[in-house]
């Protein structure tokens, strides 16, 4: 049975992304060498969370940035697939990420939620070093209406798929918050990875 949670106006399953957890590059080349950064216990939620900015009025995003890690993507509007997991972007195009476009638009109040693939058959992609983000780093999203929301990141954890904290990665929030989502965890050659990286920030403001 698959456990489902609302977000925004739409519902994704407990399962979102394991369709982005293949790892077509590391079954190809073993897993000694090119496993991605998982982050440690030391990135884990603090409590109480730093307070948000003001929302911004709703605002569809088209890319993200995120600088201590060199990402600088475009984003794509994702849905849901038939079975109400997370669909994901073309695993062809590795800089490319995407956000659930039935839910929250980042920056406004809710839980905004993008994702993108690790790694693909040729190599990393556009967030395989999610893993080795730090606490109080930046991730700038660029907006249609010109503007430019700013989050600093509260906490970056893994989870294995089969012990995903729904509720708490996609649950409402009452002022403006961002997950940004990849694979992760353990890995097997017969499943790929085992889990997910996921990235939990505030909006501390907008330029």
């Amino acid at each position: 049975m698959r456990i489902q949670r609302n977000v925004g106006n739409g519902v994704i399953a407990a399962v979102t992304v394991l369709a982005l957890c293949s790892g077509a590059w590391l079954l190809r080349n073993g897993t000694a060498t090119h496993a991605p950064p998982q982050p440690s216990a030391a990135q884990g939620d603090p409590h109480p969370r730093p307070a948000a900015a003001p929302a911004l009025a709703p605002s569809p995003p088209d890319r993200i940035r995120i600088p201590s890690l060199g990402v600088d993507a475009p984003l794509m509007g994702l849905g849901l697939t038939r079975t109400g997991s997370l669909d994901v972007p073309p695993a062809e195009r590795k800089n490319l990420a995407g956000w659930y476009e039935a839910g929250t638009t980042p920056g406004e109040t809710g839980t905004a939620i993008v994702a993108g693939h690790v790694d693909n058959a040729e190599g990393p992609a556009v967030f395989y070093r999610l893993g080795a983000l730090k606490r109080g780093s930046a991730i700038e999203v660029d907006r249609r209406d010109g503007g430019t929301a700013l989050f600093s990141v509260d906490a970056v954890e893994v989870y294995d798929a089969k012990a995903f904290p729904d509720e708490k990665v996609y649950g409402a929030a009452s002022r403006p918050e961002l997950r940004v989502i990849t694979c992760g965890g353990g890995y097997s050659r017969t499943t790929g990875y085992q889990g997910n990286v996921v990235v939990f920030a505030h909006l501390t403001g907008s330029r």
